[in-house]
């Protein structure tokens, strides 16, 4: 299925920003909390259920949930699909902070592990299929050219706009216009550490943590020491997904828009340095996480459609 940007909404930060506008109705979801192996716990959103049909697991991007465009749009074509859906909440991202310090980042394999293990025993005998958007997409494709038993709980898989090279998504982002985003999400960050310094004093650097104006700055102080690395540069260094994409095995499709504001075009992979599993779709349009289709104002509706096509193909 090609994609191509409809001609008034062509330039990537539209095609990032303009989604946000587009007004969409959240399908009926069921709220879980599972307590995790550590003593904390995670919410997820799941549709009705629906007996004997294919399961679709959303990992969300940086600070998103359940009611992100991009999970309102899946979920609403899921629904009238008749197929079951989730959207997982990474810890402290449902609405209510988490328990323990530690929170979320790009290369949570761990974490997804866990999670897919669970759903792959309350769900058997049916297809499982697992999408993660920016941040969810990184985390999931670590965990896939990471652990090779991932054949074995799900059926295949899909990253979106996910920054495959922190190092290059991170400096981007302190560029320019580009900083616009970085602002966005600071926004919430800061208050959550902020929050997090409250609960757990002298643990990280809170100073610098609730101040910081880059994603360096932030994840230098609070992302990586919180989570086992050294420093920033370790984080995003480990945390990156492109070189993983090699030792992925089974059927995943890895798509990036070439103008995609958080990721410039000169870093997503090449063909040769994938699994022959891996498909990767690199349309000239499409922003981060953006794919407007059709005529003025535009729907989001190819990403979903993409998406379901793919994973019964």
């Amino acid at each position: 299925m090609s994609y191509e940007s409809p001609a008034w909404l062509l330039n990537g930060h539209l095609q990032t920003i303009w989604p946000l506008l587009i007004k969409g109705s959240l399908p009926k979801l069921k709220r879980r909390r599972w307590e995790t192996p550590d003593g904390d716990f995670i919410d997820l959103d799941f549709l009705p259920h629906q007996d004997q049909a294919p399961l679709v697991v959303l990992f969300h991007g940086l600070e998103g949930s359940s009611r992100s465009h991009y999970a309102r749009a899946l979920l609403r074509k899921l629904a009238t699909k008749a197929w079951n859906g989730v959207v997982v909440h990474f810890r402290g991202c449902s609405g209510e902070p988490n328990r323990l310090l530690r929170a979320y980042h790009s290369g949570d394999a761990d974490e997804i592990d866990w999670i897919l293990q669970r759903l792959a025993l309350q769900y058997p005998g049916v297809p499982i299929y697992a999408a993660g958007v920016s941040l969810g997409g990184n985390a999931l494709l670590c965990w896939l050219g990471s652990r090779p038993h991932a054949y074995k709980l799900i059926t295949k898989a899909a990253a979106i706009s996910a920054p495959l090279d922190l190092s290059a998504a991170g400096i981007h982002l302190a560029r320019g216009f580009n900083k616009i985003y970085t602002r966005h999400f600071l926004r919430s960050m800061r208050a959550n550490a902020r929050q997090k310094a409250q609960q757990f004093p002298g643990q990280f650097d809170a100073e610098r943590a609730v101040h910081a104006d880059t994603l360096f700055d932030f994840d230098d102080a609070y992302t990586a020491p919180v989570h086992g690395f050294g420093n920033v540069h370790a984080y995003w260094k480990q945390a990156s997904a492109k070189p993983r994409l090699a030792d992925i095995t089974l059927p995943t499709l890895v798509i990036n828009a070439r103008n995609d504001p958080f990721l410039p075009a000169q870093h997503l992979p090449h063909k040769h340095e994938v699994s022959p599993l891996v498909t990767l779709e690199q349309p000239a349009q499409g922003g981060h996480v953006g794919f407007v289709s059709g005529a003025f104002p535009g729907n989001l509706d190819w990403l979903p459609e993409r998406l379901i096509s793919y994973f019964e193909r």
